[in-house]
C-alpha cells in the first residue's frame, strides 16, 4: 500500500488526486489528523486512517501494510513548535513497521548551513533519514509559486512591492511539485537520497514579478528596496509572531545567496512537458 501523510492539506491533497492516477484507489491510504475532511477520498476508495505525528501509535494504525510512505513534513513551526521531534517519531515508526522506503517532502533550501530556519529543519530530517536503515527519498521542492503571490498580494494590489533585498527564485507551482511527487511515490522513476531541485523553467526575483504583474494588470507595479529593520517594525505593527518575522528574514537572506534561484531540468522530465509559468500564475491570480 502507498501511504500519503497531511492528505487534506494543499500539497497532499494534488499528491493523492495524482497518485489515483497511477494506482487503484485500493492501493492508496491516507493518514489525516481529521478524518472527516477526507471523506471524499475514501468515497473513491482509497483507505482513510487517523494519524498524528505527536501519537507514534495512531501512526501504527494509519500506516498498517505500508510498502512506501510520503511524509509530509510537519508545519509545527508555523506555530512555534519544532517540527524535528515529530519527524523523528515518525521515521521510527516507519521502519519498526517495515515501510521499504519513505519520501520526504524537503525543499531545495535544505542545508545545515541555510539562512532560511526551514531549510536547516529539513536538512536534519534528511540526515535522521540518511541514518535510518531505510531507502528513502527526498524531494527537493522548490519555493511553491502560491507563496510569491500570498506573500506580496497587499503590495501587487497597491502597486508597490517594498521589501528588502531579495534574489532570484525558481517559483514552482504545488500542481507539479505533486504530480512529480506522485509519480515518484508509485515507482515511475526512483532516486535514493535528495532529489535534484525540483524547480520551474525559470527564476524570477521580486523586480520580475512586479514587472510581470504590471504587465498583466495593466498598471505599473514598483519594486522598493526597504531595509530589515523596516520590515520587521511593520510586520511588528501588523502583529505577526516573532518566529514568522524570523522566518521571513530567513528567506530574504537565503534568496540573496542564491538558496533558491537554481533551475533544474528534472521535474520537466519527470512530468514528460514544461512546467507551469510564474506568469501563467500571476495571471489566474491577478486577471
Amino acid at each position: 500500500m502507498l501511504i500519503v501523510t497531511g492528505a487534506t492539506g494543499q500539497l497532499g491533497h494534488k499528491i493523492v488526486k495524482n497518485l489515483l492516477h497511477h494506482v487503484a484507489a485500493e492501493r492508496i491510504g491516507v493518514s489525516v489528523r481529521d478524518t472527516a475532511k477526507a471523506e471524499a477520498f475514501a468515497a473513491l476508495g482509497v483507505r482513510v486512517r487517523q494519524g498524528d505525528y505527536d501519537d507514534p501509535e495512531s501512526l501504527r494504525h494509519a500506516w498498517d501494510g505500508a510498502e512506501r510512505l510520503l511524509l509530509v513534513s510537519s508545519n509545527a513551526a508555523a506555530s512555534g513548535g519544532n517540527p524535528l521531534p515529530q519527524h523523528a517519531t515518525a521515521i521510527d515508526v516507519a521502519r519498526d513497521i517495515g515501510v521499504e522506503r519513505i519520501f520526504y517532502t524537503s525543499q531545495v533550501s535544505s542545508s545545515p548551513d541555510s539562512h532560511f530556519s526551514p531549510g536547516r529543519d529539513h536538512a536534519a530530517t534528511e540526515a535522521m533519514l540518511a541514518t535510518s536503515g531505510m531507502s528513502w527519498t527526498a524531494l527537493r521542492h522548490a519555493f511553491y509559486a502560491a507563496s510569491a503571490v500570498m506573500m506580496n498580494a497587499k503590495g501587487l494590489k497597491a502597486g508597490r512591492l517594498a521589501a528588502p533585498q531579495d534574489g532570484k527564485v525558481a517559483w514552482t507551482t504545488h500542481d507539479d511539485l505533486a504530480a512529480v511527487d506522485a509519480a515518484l511515490l508509485a515507482g515511475q522513476k526512483v532516486i535514493d537520497g535528495p532529489t535534484p531541485p525540483l524547480t520551474g523553467a525559470e527564476a524570477l526575483d521580486l523586480a520580475e514579478l512586479a514587472e510581470r504583474a504590471g504587465q498583466i494588470m495593466g498598471r505599473p507595479v514598483e519594486r522598493v528596496l526597504i531595509s530589515e529593520d523596516v520590515l520587521q517594525a511593520n510586520a511588528r505593527a501588523s502583529g505577526v509572531p516573532e518566529g514568522s518575522i524570523a522566518v521571513m528574514l530567513g528567506y530574504y537572506r537565503a534568496a540573496r545567496a542564491g538558496e533558491f534561484s537554481t533551475v533544474d531540468p528534472t521535474l520537466s522530465r519527470i512530468l514528460g512537458r514544461a512546467p507551469q509559468t510564474m506568469s501563467a500564475v500571476l495571471q489566474a491570480s491577478l486577471s
